[in-house]
């Protein structure tokens, strides 16, 4: 594991309306951009990669739904080292179902100097993956 550094984040932690199925969502794709396994319970799990990980949990019964466009957080984006680790991950996604935001504009949804895919997991939480520095 890498030494923490200041300012780096060191966790995330989710509600999910089902951890099961986003268990399911996000492990495979946090697996293709280098997250292990970390900690599991019956209520919740967690990812690592160096310093930082992911923890995603079963939200109270009842609790209200993501709305990303409300105060609060947006969406998550993360790293891939190039356009075609971008293009495969989006060809993956597809192959699976998942939604793909921006389609009429993909790979460029961010602007034109930006490739990436962004699409949602199980609870509607909008995902990036953008290729570069």
């Amino acid at each position: 594991m890498s030494a923490p550094v200041r300012g780096t984040l060191s966790h995330l932690e989710l509600y999910v309306s089902d951890v099961e199925r986003s268990v399911d969502f996000w492990t495979w794709i946090l697996g293709w951009l280098g997250y292990a396994p970390f900690q599991e319970w019956d209520e919740g799990v967690s990812f690592r990669s160096g310093p930082t990980y992911l923890v995603f949990v079963q939200a109270p019964e009842g609790a209200a739904g993501l709305d990303r466009r409300a105060v609060g957080l947006n969406h998550l984006a993360f790293r891939a080292d190039s356009p075609a680790e971008v293009d495969e991950l989006t060809a993956m996604l597809r192959d699976r179902g998942v939604r793909i935001l921006y389609e009429d504009r993909h790979p460029h949804a961010g602007g034109e100097d930006h490739y990436a895919v962004f699409f949602e997991d199980p609870d509607g939480l909008k995902v990036e993956v953008v290729a570069g520095p």
